[in-house]
């Protein structure tokens, strides 16, 4: 199969999930096997919860329409323009995959397939039907690709190298297991918003975007807000009232009351707006519905921090105040060559003899 043949597949791909959208699900007549595909996505998109309570319609479609925005002719060419795929001996790749958010393996699964791999799939018990059921429509495309996927519930045997993605207690335990393999074993990781008092509204609820899609759920979502000595809060909480429904999802409420709660019990000084709690902390990683913070005097001293604590971050969001940051309400769409943990999966698999 070759490199064109494998992109063309994907874009087909594409154009299929760009049809999918929470307000206006068009079929076009034009995409290929709609008629064996087109319903059966939707009726996925809405079972989704059922398998999974935090995938509701509205975070399924989100993620669908991120990837059909990514999967165009434009956005494959330039992304793997920069690779060599001829050294390429073909191996068995093993996926291990989180189950976060929806779809969150499908770049490692694109990234095995489109460099000329077979790929050995063992999915999260949280997201066991998404990836699978693109990969049918994948193999209608090209029957060829039936023998370079596979699906596993039981023990990874005959696999060359492995991308395996856990918590950091999982992750001991991925190095160890698979110390003999080539391996990229990816560790927990959060998001960081630098604020300087000087953001629009606009800016800030697209901030908000970064807080609340997928619940907060995602290692890309924002959950510790840097902003400077005396910063008022006030117009933040104003910006993000748009997303104020979010309480009203009973997983994220039930979340929301039981971490105020445990803060409350604990005599922490809390912000609290009904639906989101804002807590001085050094930590990354805070609690679903909930963002720490914390004061900085310096951005130069700020950005020497982050970047001696890389390993504990993803995305640093921000207007442009420090170098390698993003825009705000970006950190849920990233390019092709956005890669998790800033770890060239490409690269890596190309190197696998």
């Amino acid at each position: 199969m070759t490199l064109e043949t494998k992109k063309s597949v994907f874009v087909a791909l594409g154009k299929f999930l760009k049809q999918f959208s929470e307000s206006n699900t068009i079929k076009n007549s034009n995409v290929l096997n709609n008629d064996l595909f087109f319903d059966d996505c939707i009726k996925l998109i809405h079972l989704s919860q059922s398998h999974n309570g935090w995938y509701t319609p509205e975070q399924v479609y989100f993620s669908l329409q991120s990837w059909a925005e990514a999967l165009t002719e434009e956005n494959l060419n330039e992304w793997i323009s920069s690779y060599d795929f001829n050294t390429v001996t073909p191996k068995n790749i093993a996926l291990i995959l989180a189950g976060n958010i929806p779809l969150v393996g499908f770049h490692d699964f694109l990234s095995v397939l489109i460099s000329g791999h077979s790929v050995l799939v063992k999915t999260s018990s949280n997201d066991q039907h998404l990836l699978p059921f693109l990969a049918k429509y994948i193999i209608a495309i090209e029957p060829e690709f039936a023998n370079k996927i596979a699906f596993l519930e039981g023990k990874l045997e005959n696999f060359d190298a492995v991308i395996a993605t856990g918590s950091n207690n999982t992750a001991r335990y991925f190095e160890y297991y698979f110390k003999d393999k080539p391996s990229i074993i990816r560790k927990s990781r959060n998001s960081v918003a630098i604020l300087n008092g000087e953001e629009t509204k606009e800016q800030l609820i697209a901030l908000g975007e970064d807080i609340f899609r997928y619940f907060g759920l995602g290692c890309r979502n924002v959950s510790k807000l840097f902003v400077p000595k005396g910063y008022s809060f006030d117009t933040f909480f104003e910006a993000i009232f748009e997303y104020q429904d979010v309480i009203h999802y009973e997983k994220y409420a039930n979340n929301y009351d039981y971490n105020k709660a445990v803060f409350l019990m604990s005599n922490f000084k809390l912000l609290d707006n009904g639906f989101l709690t804002i807590k001085e902390d050094s930590s990354y990683a805070s609690p679903i519905s909930s963002v720490f913070y914390e004061f900085y005097e310096n951005l130069a001293d700020l950005e020497k921090r982050l970047e001696s604590e890389n390993e504990q971050i993803q995305c640093i969001v921000s207007n442009n105040h420090i170098k390698n940051s993003i825009p705000f309400g970006t950190t849920q769409s990233p390019k092709l060559w956005d890669y998790a943990d800033n770890l060239d999966t490409i690269s890596f698999l190309l190197t696998i003899k």
